[in-house]
């Protein structure tokens, strides 16, 4: 139920994310989600990506700060208050999230969104015990 997030980190310079993505591209590495957090200097792209391993080997070997992080992929309701009953359960459970992102899916009526929350298995629990479907890493990979 878990998925392998890459996160890289950049120098806030002109053609940084071109880099990244040309690196990817070159390695037949498909970008499934993104999502980035920036300062004046820095920024910290996440990545949902096909093949995430491969991701992280090739982003290192061309000299990119890179770590692996485990979220999770909800599938969430596509209607006004769809999220709000998501971070509800999560609440009931008193779980803290660190971040999410929304995350395009073709062929579906339902949202998906990824979440960092600090207890993982704790948040599959309670979002499974709800009726929450949570995606696995390979079907989102396959998206």
């Amino acid at each position: 139920m878990k998925v392998k997030q890459i996160s890289i980190f950049l120098e806030n310079k002109s053609g940084r994310l071109a880099q990244v993505t040309r690196v990817l591209g070159d390695n037949g590495i498909n970008i499934r989600a993104l999502a980035i957090a920036d300062t004046t200097d820095f920024g910290i792209l996440r990545l949902i990506v096909n093949d995430p391993d491969r991701a992280y080997r090739v982003l290192r070997e061309a000299g990119f700060t890179v770590s692996a992080t485990d979220v999770i992929a909800v599938e969430v309701l596509d209607e006004p208050g769809g999220l709000a009953g998501v971070l509800a359960v999560l609440q009931e459970a008193n779980l803290n999230i660190e971040y999410l992102y929304a995350f395009l899916q073709k062929a579906s009526k339902a949202a998906l969104v990824v979440f960092r929350v600090e207890q993982l298995d704790q948040a599959i629990a309670a979002l499974q015990a709800k009726g929450i479907r949570i995606l696995s890493g390979e079907e989102v990979y396959a998206l």
